[in-house]
């Protein structure tokens, strides 16, 4: 993506067409960043300032929301928390530092469920100080289900489904990868390449096996491991705006494949062509500098998470009032948490700054979550029926499945008020939102 001559990013969000089931099919009526879905690639170094002027050229108003960054709280693009949405035909600048080398995303943050479903994402990269690969060996995968309809174009008739809302989120039934249904990329033989997956759709849970590709893993939501690791379990799960950083050496063709139904679907193709002749140096990956929780001296939090279809008759209060009878299906609130739907006027938690913090989230709900907060990275302290240890590697975003608790840890180093939500986008509209403030 271009600068202007004084170092200023333009993003630019409108109506664009694309196609998305074949060449051969038609144009789907999308929101894109740019003209094209993903948006471009934004990509900058590690402690660099990022300058971007947004203009929203769309009918209605939105704002932009960079995902994972432990940005300043100002410039987190919540509508309705950190910002208000900009409007049609106004402009806003996001400025704030990339403290952190990794995989990251950008995405539309108001009306989520329904502009980030039309289009509006793209890929936010930032490379080390000394970058690990060169741009032929890094490569950017962004991923999405598609509800398409008819002759292959996305079905817009069906956003807001409540159906979709109170049970498992928007799932698609195509698949692309960086827009297109399984795309080839070349690669030549017995080079490193590092891929970096992103999972930009509205509720889809997407499950790979690193092992059918000899792939590792060596980062996950933006942070390096200390190692590259090959998992010996499958299949590894992303779930909506989680993200993976794989290595791989190839040596012959491969297909990366997505393993969650009865058959693999193949999401994209690589063929591998004649070796390079560089020898390549073995990767030697760096950790970004993160404050360790201080679990002895923790304040910890309760996350009750409840309604949703099959889940029973809850309580819930939405602004200020209990939602009885025709008031759950006019406001839309089907979800709640700790008894609330959507942002309540108080924050979840109030604590100082620097504070470590432990938050068990309950799942009583009958269907699978995407936590994601704002603004911090944590450790999975516990899980209950898990049987990986996942206590050394970093994450924004977690899955919960039903009936299942979890405990997170993290230090609130950074001040403002914080979104902490599920990923579906759809189950965040439909109340499972709530906020914390650090001081």
């Amino acid at each position: 993506m271009s600068q202007t001559s004084d170092g200023v990013f333009e993003l630019v969000a409108g109506p664009s067409r694309q196609k998305l089931y074949s060449n051969e099919g038609v144009e789907s009526d999308l929101w894109s960043y740019n003209g094209s879905t993903p948006g471009p690639e934004i990509r900058v170094k590690k402690g660099e300032r990022v300058r971007i002027k947004f203009v929203n050229n769309l009918e209605e108003p939105t704002s932009v929301h960079w995902h994972g960054i432990r940005i300043d709280n100002a410039m987190d693009g919540v509508s309705g928390l950190t910002q208000e949405p900009v409007l049609p035909g106004d402009s806003f600048i996001y400025d704030f530092v990339a403290p952190d080398a990794g995989t990251y995303w950008y995405h539309a943050h108001n009306k989520s469920w329904n502009q980030v479903a039309r289009g509006l994402y793209g890929p936010l990269i930032v490379d080390e100080i000394e970058p690990l690969f060169d741009d032929q060996h890094d490569l950017t995968l962004m991923i999405d289900d598609w509800r398409l309809a008819g002759e292959g174009a996305v079905d817009l008739a069906s956003l807001g489904s409540l159906m979709d809302w109170s049970h498992a989120g928007r799932l698609g039934n195509w698949l692309t990868v960086n827009g297109q249904p399984v795309p080839t990329l070349k690669l030549k033989r017995n080079d490193v390449y590092r891929l970096r997956l992103i999972n930009a759709a509205n509720a889809r849970i997407f499950e790979i096996d690193p092992a059918r590709i000899n792939a590792r893993v060596i980062g996950y939501d933006g942070q390096s491991l200390k190692d590259a690791v090959t998992l010996n379990y499958a299949p590894l799960m992303i779930g909506p705006a989680q993200r993976v950083d794989l290595i791989v050496t190839p040596k012959n063709d491969f297909t990366l494949d997505e393993i969650s139904g009865d058959e693999p679907f193949p999401m994209i193709n690589f063929e591998v062509g004649i070796e390079s002749g560089n020898e390549s140096d073995p990767v030697k990956l760096v950790a970004n500098d993160l404050p360790e929780p201080d679990l002895e001296n923790a304040k910890t939090f309760t996350l009750d998470m409840t309604g949703g279809a099959m889940g029973g008759f809850v309580e819930i209060v939405y602004q200020g009032e209990k939602l009885k009878g025709e008031a759950f299906r006019t406001s839309r609130q089907v979800w709640a948490f700790n008894g609330v739907a959507n942002l309540a006027e108080s924050p979840f938690f109030d604590v100082n700054q620097g504070e470590t913090v432990i938050i068990e989230t309950i799942n009583n709900t009958g269907w699978v979550h995407a936590m994601h907060i704002h603004g911090h990275h944590f450790k999975i302290l516990s899980r209950s029926g898990a049987t990986v240890d996942e206590g050394e590697m970093w994450r924004d975003t977690f899955l919960i499945g039903p009936e299942q608790k979890t405990k997170i840890a993290f230090v609130a180093d950074n001040k403002g008020k914080w979104l902490f939500h599920c990923h579906m986008l759809e189950h965040a509209a439909a109340g499972m939102n709530t906020w914390f403030n650090v001081t």
